[in-house]
């Protein structure tokens, strides 16, 4: 058996030690969701990025950067400024939130805010995690297919169907302690992937006599001009514009032990996605010049063109296997794997736990009444996870693809929502409410696509949403919750 199938066989057993070992200590719901809010900053930091980073970060990007080059910096900054923003906007007020309100969802926190009695509120949020979530994890079981396909020959249908039943056995085993453990051995792998990968490449560049500069400033702009090249630096910077809006971010924040440590998870959240995020870049325009003076390899052949890479987001898993030793490469093809892992695993607990506490525990009572709402939950993880397998088995768009859609759509729905209703005393129900379907609609049936990118138009029209509905048809006093 060779290096790389050892080291990867040596993490799987690690990462379903860790939700055999959760499931012992997942007693009920609250575990299940948010770890019985008992976890440290050092463990939630990690967890949310590595959470937020997903197939993406790791293959995703760099494909994007091989590509199209270094405009793929503006979609860096942004990510980074999003990250930071979060972190100072969101994880404080909101931890405050979920300990004031006793809840352990966003529809929740939202129903409780605005004292909903109809249960709209609880209903719309729910229907959008659900729908949005559906193709974020289907977005992460295709990018293990694409992984192992490069790895070790399996089809991407089969690497799809491995990556699918690793994740959501252990994360309907140990919930979310299982997910934040794993969480964090996954965020450290992937940082020394996306750190130490460029270096090797870099280091590679330099022996070749003749290699050109990766820094070409041309292509800032993707060789575009005024208007399109404004277009070009805007619709990178509005990627930061969804970790406002990302539920399974957000729930680190609910999840940590308490809201004074939140400042020291901020600072191990900056410093672990700087330079995530600019080695991810990196290795796409790196990857360019490695091709270029056939340095890289697949299947025994010697990549010279980019024309051979017929799937640009395999580049990550080929420099890998062309450049390091197998033991290293191995570590680092399980970096890839965590990354997916690392995210699948934490949409899937917050879409499970929404239509378990949400759906099923208000709207079908004979269900709760009769079953375990822990056992309700675990079910939901199992049918949630193959409709994801269904659907990134029959999709044929690009992981950055697939992700962008679900991204910019979850962000303009939440993110305006949220941040105004925890820092803008006059928000008001109807204005929240109209916010998420304005940030629903405009991401499903985007306006100006070609002009600029829908995250930034969606997001946009839905702040405006809820501040103009606010103040139109704004709340009673006695229907409104103070945060």
């Amino acid at each position: 058996m060779d290096p790389v199938t050892i080291g990867f066989i040596v993490y799987l057993i690690l990462v379903l030690s860790l939700g055999f070992y959760s499931l012992k200590l997942t007693r009920n719901m609250n575990d299940f969701a948010l770890g019985g809010q008992r976890l440290g900053p050092w463990i939630i930091a990690f967890s949310e990025r590595a959470s937020g980073e997903s197939a993406w970060l790791i293959i995703g990007l760099p494909g994007a950067a091989l590509m199209a080059g270094l405009v793929e910096l503006w979609t860096v900054v942004g990510c980074i400024l999003g990250i930071i923003f979060s972190w100072f906007l969101i994880a404080k007020p909101l931890r405050i939130a979920t300990g004031k309100f006793q809840v352990l969802t966003l529809p929740q926190l939202f129903t409780k805010r605005f004292k909903d009695h109809s249960g709209i509120l609880r209903l719309i949020s729910s229907l959008i995690i659900t729908f949005f979530f559906t193709f974020y994890v289907a977005a992460q079981f295709s990018g293990a297919g694409k992984v192992l396909n490069v790895t070790f020959g399996m089809t991407e249908l089969q690497g799809m169907l491995l990556g699918a039943v690793i994740i959501v056995f252990y994360t309907l085993m140990g919930g979310f302690l299982a997910v934040a453990w794993t969480d964090m051995i996954q965020g450290i792998i992937m940082l020394g992937t996306l750190v130490i990968l460029p270096i090797v490449g870099w280091l590679e560049l330099s022996s070749i006599q003749g290699s050109s500069g990766i820094m070409n400033t041309e292509n800032l702009f993707g060789g575009t001009i005024g208007w399109a090249a404004a277009a070009s630096a805007v619709g990178g910077l509005s990627w930061g514009l969804g970790y406002m809006g990302q539920p399974h971010l957000v729930t680190r924040f609910m999840a940590i032990d308490s809201a004074e440590n939140i400042k020291t998870g901020r600072r191990i959240a900056i410093s672990w996605a700087v330079p995530a995020f600019f080695g991810s870049m990196f290795i796409g325009l790196i990857g360019v010049q490695l091709v270029t003076t056939g340095s890289l390899s697949f299947e025994g052949n010697v990549i010279t063109s980019l024309s051979q890479l017929a799937d640009p987001e395999k580049l990550m898993p080929i420099m890998a296997t062309s450049l390091l030793h197998p033991w290293v490469a191995g570590i680092f093809i399980s970096g890839a794997i965590a990354a997916m892992m690392s995210t699948a695993d934490s949409q899937l607990l917050v879409t499970t736990t929404v239509l378990t506490e949400d759906i099923t525990k208000n709207y079908f009572k004979g269900i709760r009444d009769n079953i375990n709402l822990l056992t309700v939950g675990r079910i939901i993880t199992i049918i949630i996870g193959i409709i994801a397998f269904y659907m990134a088995w029959k999709s044929s768009s690009l992981v950055f693809e697939m992700v962008s859609y679900a991204w910019g759509g979850l962000g303009a729905s939440f993110g305006p929502a949220l941040v105004l209703t925890l820092w803008w005393k006059k928000v008001s129900r109807f204005g929240v409410i109209a916010g998420m379907l304005c940030g629903t609609f405009f991401t499903v049936l985007p306006i100006f696509p070609d002009i600029i990118t829908p995250r930034l138009t969606a997001f946009v029209i839905a702040f405006l949403s809820v501040v103009v509905i606010s103040l139109v048809i704004p709340d009673n006093e006695s229907n409104r919750a103070e945060v």
